[in-house]
Order: structure tokens, then sequence, then C-alpha cells
């Protein structure tokens, strides 16, 4: 690319703001903004992810939330009109980052707060408390799991974990998927065994727009390992929704997990 490649001799306005990254979005603008991120087709402007956990947590408002991998900031827009007082919302992706900073200026998210950078450090220093730790898409592209859980147990007594998990009877049937994955195996962490299975993301890395780990490989948990370890760190009341074990990235689910006095386990099925 030449550098005069880079100018915009167009009238200004949103969509131009929105082209910068034409090819790389992952998510689709509502159509009440009459815009287009191409590709995008993930409805996280309305994501009824979002919806649920403030069905289950309680209204939003006037909340400080804490967002881990906003990816584009749908989820971020999505706090914001539901009247959260501050959402501080952490991407270690640049480029992911930058289109986060345009849906910003052009949504005019006033309320939340970007910050550029690995969300692990964060946690591992943030003293401050939080009504709800958001983390959608984050946990299955984590090199330690468990501690994410750990870590985000110290700043907020509510989480929304939406992630995939290794099941090998699921998985090991999915040729398109098979090949990216390793054996189960088993970690110890402070005194409690899980189980895992190491994923590579090989080609998709390849991809401009991609939205996985900073590394090329991760580590995705089984279901009972993700239930076993936000109950070892005092998540005791967990509320489970979305499960698609079908879903073309491989199985998934989504919990909202709080600390309470008593414990429950619930399925809600979508």
């Amino acid at each position: 690319m030449e550098i005069l490649d880079a100018y915009v001799l167009k009238d200004p306005c949103s969509q131009n703001v929105l082209d910068v990254f034409s090819g790389e979005w992952s998510s689709k603008l509502p159509d009440i903004f009459g815009l287009v991120t191409k590709p995008g087709t993930a409805a996280l402007f309305e994501d009824a992810r979002v919806s649920w956990a403030e069905e289950i947590f309680g209204s939003f408002k006037s909340w400080n939330i804490l967002e881990l991998g906003p990816l584009e900031g749908g989820h971020s827009y999505m706090f914001q009109n539901r009247g959260a007082n501050k959402v501080i919302s952490i991407e270690a992706n640049s480029r992911a980052f930058l289109k986060c900073l345009c849906i910003k200026e052009i949504l005019k998210l006033d309320k939340v707060e970007f910050l550029l950078g690995d969300f692990m450090s964060f946690l591992r220093r943030e003293s401050a408390q939080y009504d709800m730790v958001f983390a959608s898409g984050v946990l299955y592209h984590m090199e330690d799991p468990i501690e994410l859980i750990k870590l985000i147990s110290k700043v907020s007594d509510k989480t929304l974990l939406w992630t995939h998990y290794f099941d090998d009877d699921i998985l090991s049937k999915r040729n398109e998927l098979s090949h990216k994955f390793s054996n189960v195996r088993t970690i110890h962490y402070e005194g409690v065994s899980y189980e895992y299975s190491v994923q590579s993301y090989k080609a998709a890395l390849n991809w401009a727009g991609f939205c996985g780990g900073p590394k090329p490989e991760s580590k995705w948990l089984t279901r009972g390992s993700i239930i076993k370890a936000l109950q070892h760190y005092g998540f005791n009341d967990l509320t489970i929704n979305f499960d698609d074990p079908n879903h073309q990235n491989g199985p998934a689910f989504a919990i909202c997990a709080r600390k309470c006095g008593t414990g429950t386990l619930q399925d809600e099925i979508v």
C-alpha cells in the first residue's frame, strides 16, 4: 500500500470510519444505524446473553462493569444502553481495540473506557470491586483459564462466562475441528485437579480479523472443570443457559455465576 491510499477523499461520515477495517469485522451493527460492517454477521450489539445476564442478576442501572475482551464494543454498547454507570473494557488485540474506538466515537459511548492491554495483568493488580465481570468469549482463549476464574472471583461476586468447552465425545466426531485438539490432560491448580485439551488456532491466525488469544494455542477446559473452578472460587449459585453442544466452533454454554449463602446449579434452555 502506498501512503496516499490511506487518505479518504469522501464527505466525512460514520461509514468511512467503519470502512477503515472493511473485511475484518465480526459484528453486525443494528439495522437502525444504517451502517455496514464487512463481513460482520454476529449480532453482538443485540446479544441475548446480555439481556439474560440482566434478568438473572438484576438491572445494570448505575453498575460498574468490568468487561474482558470487548472485541468490537457490541456488549459495551448494550451496557451503556441499560444504564451502566461505568464500563471498563479491556482488549489485548490492537486492531480490535481500534475498532472499539471507532464504535465509541460513532455511538457516543461516554460511559465506556476502552483499555489496550492484557486483562490478566490488570486483574492481578486490581483492588477495586465491580458489580459484574462480563467475560464472553475469552475463557477458551486463555493459557491459564483457572487463574482467570480465580482473578475474576477477587474483583466481583457476579460474573457471566460464555465459553466453548472440551468434550472429546463431541469433538472427535467433528472432522473440521478434531485436528485442532490434543488428548484430554489433567492440570493441578491450588490443590484441585481439572481436565483440559490444548487447542491450536492453525489457519485462523492468517486472518487480519482474528479474534482469538495472543498465543498459537490455548486450553479448553471440560464443562465439568469450568463448573468445578467456579464453585471452588466461591461462585456457588450457577445458572446455565445457551447450552449448544453443536455450536459450529465447538460445544459452548453460558453461565451466570454469583456468590451467595446457598449454592444452586440451574439449567435453562434457549
